[in-house]
């Protein structure tokens, strides 16, 4: 098994859970334990400053919090680019890793950040196994893809850079019956 850590699954149009359909989710973990990830194109209606004042010395208090799946929703996870890729509690990709909670959040010196209530997580076997039923097509991975302005764009646009018959995937519409 490779680990998709780092890597990008977008929701093939047949995924249907209101959970996941068209999300496009960045993987953190990937090992024969389970998968966890954070879906990058859900922006909920909260701020930072409504949920969790205590992130305002990481996040501007107006940030949106994005929905990062179903799975402990009432909890908040960081991602953020650091000067220091070790203080990463969970490192994803160089830089750019998860912030511990429980660190004091004036002493992180981090870039850009976006906070997320909630995760994506599979059990063993569990992701592998929806890959096989073609749930989820794989991705690459683009650093702007977390911080993006247009998260509804996001699952077009990750199935374009794809190329092939992934982008005429991406022009079809959520309904191909109006098409």
């Amino acid at each position: 098994m490779e680990s998709l850590r780092g890597h990008l699954l977008v929701a093939a149009p047949t995924l249907v859970d209101p959970n996941f359909a068209r999300a496009v989710v960045l993987i953190a973990e990937h090992t024969a334990d389970g998968a966890m990830g954070v879906v990058l194109n859900r922006p909920a209606e909260a701020t930072v400053g409504e949920v969790v004042p205590d992130l305002s010395s990481l996040l501007d208090e107006d940030q949106i919090i994005f929905t990062g799946g179903p799975v402990q929703t009432g909890g908040v996870m960081v991602l953020a680019e650091f000067e220091d890729p070790r203080d990463a509690a969970l490192p994803v990709d160089g830089d750019l890793g998860f912030v511990a909670l429980e660190s004091d959040m004036v002493e992180i010196s981090a870039g850009r950040a976006r906070a997320f209530a909630g995760h994506a997580g599979w059990g063993a076997g569990q992701l592998d196994a929806e890959l096989a039923e073609e749930a989820w097509f794989v991705a690459p991975f683009d650093r702007e893809d977390v911080f993006t302005d247009a998260p509804e764009e996001l699952w077009s646009r990750s199935l374009e850079r794809k190329g092939g018959a992934y982008a005429l995937v991406a022009r079809m519409p959520e309904d191909p019956s109006l098409n």
